[in-house]
């Protein structure tokens, strides 16, 4: 029996702004966002759309009603939390229609925490073979209009189905962690924004691929050529370039060419979304395997898990016998061409008009699932 993602899809809202506009707007050379972080577009929400309404968009892409009968977990992760105590996978279970005897639980850990979330689903179905895990990465990446990092925004979720026998890509037993307390990113209890150390996350997050990377090659004795594909985290997407060139240096030409187009196949929707958090990763594995041009059914894909303060995380995946019809790049496609692109002037308004939910009210955004009303701080949602 193998157990891994049975299927996968992601969502982001209905807006972006171009980084073409946002250079100008901020006085910056256009390249610098372009070709100095890797950068093309990135998603901007309303405050009538959060971490719940993405969740819930993703997964509804990917869940039959024979799959809503049978899971008996939910976990959301996230950094982006919307309650200090009630966990978002409770709300998501209800708007969802899953039955009613299952887990539902929040993690957190930084950008790590959907890996651990994959992992804890992994290890559950493993043990319970016809159980079935829903995992939802979901989050709003903001540091603040003309900051340091504001260019590196974005939001969406990423929805994962975990199962035994799955159709896309069996998880195997290689995994490598590593845990280090450092301060390279972080957000105290009470702060609107995190607080960065760029130079020293930058660092970290490079460092930590090296070790992980060269403990799998101790402990494993996989060298490069035994992966078709390295999937990174992707807080901006010259990032990850950044930690696969550093292991590239002794490799031929040849495999560094090979390896390094299977990266651009990875970032493709990255670059005109920005920053997921939590689900970086995973929406790198998904713009790899609906952009790749060599794949093919037994290839080893590696993927690099990276949460700052800091948690990392190296493991391999198979791809499976006849995965491509569960891959969904025409609804991806389609999400990302219908979005409406804002002038700078409106992502700003959008930016500042924050959600206070000290103050009941009711909103006319008609978007599936988006927040209709507040009422004494709880937020409801729209079904219809």
């Amino acid at each position: 029996m193998t157990v891994g993602i049975d299927r996968i899809s992601f969502f982001v809202p209905p807006y972006f702004i171009d980084m073409t506009d946002l250079a100008h707007a901020r006085d910056v050379d256009p390249n610098k966002f372009h070709i100095g972080i890797g950068q093309d577009q990135m998603a901007v929400n309303a405050k009538t759309q959060d971490i719940i309404t993405f969740a819930t968009h993703a997964a509804k892409h990917i869940l039959t009603e024979e799959d809503l009968e049978t899971i008996d977990t939910v976990i959301v992760a996230t950094e982006s939390g919307i309650d200090e105590s009630k966990a978002a996978s409770v709300v998501l279970h209800r708007l969802l229609g899953i039955q009613p005897f299952a887990r539902s639980f929040e993690i957190k850990e930084a950008c790590y925490g959907g890996t651990a979330g994959l992992q804890f689903a992994k290890n559950h179905v493993t043990l319970h073979p016809k159980s079935k895990v829903l995992v939802v990465a979901t989050d709003i990446a903001r540091y603040g209009l003309n900051s340091a990092g504001e260019p590196t925004q974005g939001a969406g979720a990423v929805a994962m189905l975990i199962t035994a026998n799955p159709r896309v890509l069996s998880l195997n037993d290689d995994n490598v962690m590593l845990t280090q307390d450092i301060y390279d990113f972080w957000r105290p209890v009470g702060h609107d924004y995190p607080l960065v150390d760029g130079p020293l996350s930058n660092e970290t997050y490079i460092n930590a691929f090296q070790k992980v990377w060269q403990e799998n090659t101790r402990r494993n004795g996989y060298t490069l050529a035994d992966y078709q594909a390295l999937a990174f985290h992707i807080p901006y997407t010259k990032m990850g370039k950044k930690a696969l060139l550093a292991i590239l240096e002794n490799e031929t030409e040849d495999e560094q060419a090979r390896i390094l187009a299977r990266y651009e196949e990875s970032i493709a929707y990255s670059r005109r979304i920005g920053n997921l958090y939590t689900g970086s990763l995973y929406l790198g594995l998904i713009s790899l395997l609906e952009h790749a041009t060599s794949l093919k059914a037994g290839d080893r894909i590696g993927l690099f898990s990276y949460g700052s303060g800091a948690v990392s995380e190296f493991f391999s995946g198979h791809l499976v016998e006849g995965y491509e019809p569960y891959l969904l790049a025409d609804v991806h496609t389609a999400l990302l061409e219908q979005r409406v692109k804002l002038s700078i002037e409106a992502y700003e308004e959008l930016f500042n008009d924050k959600l206070d939910t000290t103050i009941d009210g009711t909103f006319d955004d008609d978007t599936l699932f988006s927040i209709s009303e507040i009422q004494h701080t709880i937020r409801s949602y729209r079904t219809k």
